[in-house]
C-alpha cells in the first residue's frame, strides 16, 4: 500500500471518529447559516427534541421551533456574525433556549431541562463569518441543586424572622424594622406611628381554661391583627400575649382609628377551646413618632406609655402618648 493510499485511510479514519464523537457528545450542537437555516444538529438535539438531523436540515430555526424567543435569541446571535465574538449565555439569565423535557432521575423536580449555552463564529476562508454554532450545555443538576439550597435557605430566614405560634414577625426581626423605621423618620421628617396592645387580664384566661386555652387566644388575636393590616404595616409579636404594629406614614389621630378597628374586632370575637367560649378585651397605646426621640427604644417607651394609661384608666381601650415640649 502507498503512502498516499495509508494516509488517505487514517484520514477517513479520523474523520470517521470525529463524527462519531460528534454524535455521541454529551451536549447539543447546532450549526446556523446566516438566515438561521440549520445546517448541523447533532445527536444530543435529536434525541431531546425529537427531531432528526434530515427532518430539521436547511429549516429555518425559527420555523421548526416556533416556540423559541426569537427577539432574545438574535440579540445574542447577531453581534456574533457582525463583531466575529463568542457570546454566551446562563441558565440564571436565561432558563433554557430550547424547551427540552428533563429525563435525569436526579432532578426529576425539574420539569425542563436548565441550559447553558456558548455562541461561536464560524468563518470561511476569506475570514467572514458565513455559520454559527450554538452549543447547549445541560447543567439541570446544578440550577436543581442552587435553586433548593436558595429556598432552604430562603425558609431559614422566615423561620429566624417568625414566630412559630403565630406567624407574625418575632421580637428580633421587628424590632430591626423599627430601628430601620426610625432612621428613616430621622432623615426624610415623614409621619409613622408606633402602636403596642395586649391582652386584658391574660392570666385570668390561663388560670381559668390553662395555657393551651392561652396560646390559642394569642393564635385568635394574630389572626385578628392580620385581618386589619395594611400592605405597609409591620405586625409582629412582641412577646407573650403582647404585639406591636409600626404604622408607617400614619400620624396618631389615623393610628388611632386603625387601632379603634383591632379594638372593635377582639371585643365583638370570641375563642372556642374544648366547648368553651372565651372572651377577651385587648388595650392599646399609640405613639407618633418624634424627633425628640433619640432611639427607637425611646419610642417604644413612649408606646408602652400610653399603653399603661389605656390599662389604668379601665382597660379596653385606646390611649395616645401626649409628647411633653
Amino acid at each position: 500500500m502507498s503512502d498516499q493510499s495509508q494516509a488517505a485511510q487514517i484520514e477517513v479514519s479520523e474523520i470517521h471518529w470525529l463524527m462519531d464523537m460528534f454524535q455521541s457528545v454529551d451536549v447539543g450542537l447546532v450549526v446556523l447559516d446566516d438566515q438561521y437555516r440549520i445546517q448541523v444538529w447533532n445527536g444530543f438535539m435529536e434525541n431531546h427534541s425529537g427531531r432528526s438531523p434530515y427532518d430539521v436540515r436547511n429549516q429555518s430555526l425559527f420555523q421548526t421551533f416556533p416556540e423559541l424567543d426569537e427577539t432574545w435569541l438574535r440579540q445574542k446571535t447577531d453581534p456574533v456574525f457582525v463583531l466575529k465574538n463568542r457570546a454566551f449565555t446562563i441558565w440564571e439569565q436565561t432558563p433554557h433556549i430550547f424547551k427540552f423535557k428533563n429525563y435525569r432521575p436526579i432532578t426529576s423536580v425539574a420539569h425542563f431541562m436548565y441550559q447553558n449555552a456558548t455562541f461561536i463564529p464560524l468563518t470561511n476562508t476569506m475570514g467572514a463569518v458565513t455559520h454559527i454554532c450554538i452549543i447547549i450545555y445541560d447543567v439541570t443538576d446544578v440550577a436543581v441543586s442552587k435553586l433548593e439550597l436558595e429556598e432552604v435557605n430562603t425558609e431559614l430566614k422566615r423561620l429566624s424572622q417568625t414566630d412559630r405560634l403565630t406567624n407574625l414577625n418575632n421580637r428580633g426581626f421587628w424590632e430591626e424594622c423599627l430601628k430601620k423605621e426610625f432612621q428613616r423618620q430621622r432623615r426624610t421628617k415623614n409621619t409613622s406611628s408606633l402602636l403596642i396592645f395586649d391582652i386584658d387580664h391574660f392570666k385570668h384566661v390561663n388560670d381559668n381554661y390553662g395555657h393551651a386555652a392561652g396560646d390559642e387566644a394569642i393564635l385568635h388575636l394574630a389572626k385578628l391583627l392580620k385581618q386589619n393590616l395594611r400592605e405597609t404595616d409591620i405586625g409582629g409579636r412582641y412577646g407573650g400575649e403582647e404585639f406591636a404594629v409600626i404604622l408607617p406614614e400614619t400620624d396618631a389621630r389615623h393610628a388611632a382609628i386603625f387601632a379603634e378597628r383591632v379594638r372593635r374586632s377582639v371585643e365583638a370575637a370570641s375563642v372556642m377551646f374544648n366547648e368553651v367560649e372565651i372572651k377577651f378585651t385587648v388595650s392599646l397605646g399609640i405613639a407618633e413618632f418624634h424627633h425628640d426621640f433619640n432611639s427607637h427604644q425611646k419610642w417604644i417607651e413612649a408606646a408602652d406609655s400610653a399603653l399603661y394609661v389605656a390599662k389604668s384608666n379601665g382597660r379596653n381601650q385606646v390611649r395616645a402618648y401626649l409628647h411633653q415640649a
